[in-house]
């Protein structure tokens, strides 16, 4: 069986996603439309070389991925609680990440929306997580998969969003495994997102 590192297209997707990811976080300025960018031409690289899953009925794939949205943000939010609580160092990070990364204006919730949380589900779940499958068992696929997307986060300059992405890819990961459905995971990221960015800011 020829090994995921002999992938060329995966090894190549993850080293565009890297590149790309660089000049995204390098100048805060354009953050938005390098981001946006970004996950178009992921997306585009993912569709080329794999098809989307969609195995979950569209009233499934809704009632799973906003629980599992809700139940993810509840954990982050705990999280968040015990931080402050205790006055861990991480307090300060989340803070600062927000004021430098989170959407402000009507567009960036657009393109969040309709680009980049579908974009990361599509390229990260469905394209490498799904090629990672074909040479791993399950469990190490959704390990590797959830380490590469955390490994393009460290170009934020926070330590908390690496650490953050590792938890949401681990669990995505795993809800993309058990259900089988890109909208599924989707729906989750967007729910996810919707709570930590406009009904509940964790700062």
């Amino acid at each position: 069986m020829k090994k995921w590192i002999f992938d060329s297209r995966l090894i190549i997707g993850f080293l565009l996603a890297h590149l790309l990811m660089f000049f995204t976080f390098e100048n805060r300025a354009v953050f938005w439309y390098m981001f946006t960018a970004a996950m178009l031409i992921l997306i585009s690289y993912s569709i080329l070389n794999e098809e989307v899953d969609d195995q979950q009925s569209v009233g499934s794939y809704l009632l799973y991925g906003l629980l599992s949205g809700f139940v993810l943000f509840a954990v982050f939010w705990a999280g968040n609680f015990l931080i402050d609580l205790l006055n861990l160092p991480f307090s300060k990070g989340v803070a600062k990440l927000y004021n430098r990364l989170a959407p402000a204006q009507l567009w960036h919730y657009i393109v969040l929306i309709l680009v980049i949380i579908p974009g990361e589900e599509i390229f990260w779940r469905g394209f490498i997580q799904k090629r990672l499958e074909k040479y791993v068992p399950a469990t190490a696929s959704i390990v590797l998969a959830a380490v590469m997307y955390t490994s393009v986060h460290f170009y934020a300059g926070y330590m908390v969003l690496p650490i953050a992405a590792l938890f949401g890819g681990l669990f995505w990961g795993f809800l993309y495994w058990w259900k089988r459905s890109i909208p599924l995971v989707i729906v989750s990221h967007l729910v996810f997102d919707l709570f930590l960015f406009v009904f509940i800011p964790l700062y």
